[in-house]
């Protein structure tokens, strides 16, 4: 086991709890978790995943792995888009995650386990999240954040428990990758899942495809931009994802960075 004093109080706060429901995503933060609640609770620990049109199904597929590799019960849970969000408000995020935390409260509710919880970690109070109040209303727990767990932390303990996710790049759902106040269509999410794999595929870890209608942006990490500078190499890119149903191809000079379409936030 693990000698870390932060891990040992998040053994002991998920032990308390008894029995739960973690929603699970396969990112680092629920992974991590999954594995430290399986330690605490044994049996007591039920894993579920959202399956959505902004999920990309990758994701899923390998948070299936992942809860298989636990020996941990598992269900998937479909989640449409829901009117209140079909035009992308800025408070999506707390709308989203209100309907959503509320079926995976059912879930608990009808089998018996008395919380449910989530891999928010103590970084994520530091960025614009409305979810979060969401998580707050429904009284979802995140150990992770009571615990005072950092990103950094979580990584370099899930590198020490052996875990393949450690190193994983930051991703967020597909629904971040629409302008606010524009209508989500999933045709434009089936699209933005097949050229970010694409570029994960030939090399681009940390990377962002935001859809403009037509038009896409690619933001890919400020260390790999220099690899992007390769004419056969943007030829390629553009006419894949034009393969994909986009018209026009762009680079955000910028690079990646996370939530970039909040930075239009009180701009309007």
């Amino acid at each position: 086991m693990i000698n870390n004093e932060k891990y040992l109080n998040l053994l002991t706060y998920l032990k308390k709890l008894e029995r739960v429901v973690l929603a699970f995503s396969g990112g680092v933060d629920s992974t991590f978790l999954l594995k430290a609640a399986k330690e605490a609770l044994g049996d007591n620990l039920k894993a579920v995943t959202i399956q959505s049109p902004y999920i990309p199904k990758w994701e899923i597929a390998e948070a299936k792995e992942l809860v298989a590799k636990l020996g941990i019960d598992f269900e998937i849970v479909e989640a449409p888009i829901i009117d209140e969000i079909r035009n992308n408000p800025e408070n999506r995020c707390y709308l989203c995650k209100k309907a959503v935390f509320s079926q995976i409260k059912a879930i608990a509710a009808r089998e018996g386990y008395r919380y449910v919880i989530d891999g928010t970690n103590f970084d994520d109070i530091g960025d614009y999240r409305p979810g979060l109040a969401a998580l707050e209303e429904l009284n979802i727990k995140s150990p992770l954040l009571e615990c005072r767990l950092k990103k950094q932390e979580i990584r370099d303990l899930s590198k020490e428990l052996g875990l393949a996710t450690w190193d994983k790049p930051p991703y967020a759902c597909l629904l971040t990758r629409i302008p606010y106040g524009n209508e989500l269509k999933e045709e434009d999410f089936i699209k933005i899942e097949k050229a970010e794999k694409y570029m994960m595929d030939i090399g681009f870890r940390a990377v962002r495809v935001r859809c403009h209608g037509n038009l896409a942006r690619i933001e890919v990490d400020k260390n790999d931009k220099s690899r992007l500078f390769n004419e056969v190499l943007l030829e390629q890119i553009s006419a894949k994802l034009k393969e994909f149903g986009f018209q026009y191809v762009t680079l955000d000079l910028e690079g990646y960075r996370m939530g970039s379409f909040n930075e239009t936030l009180g701009t309007k």
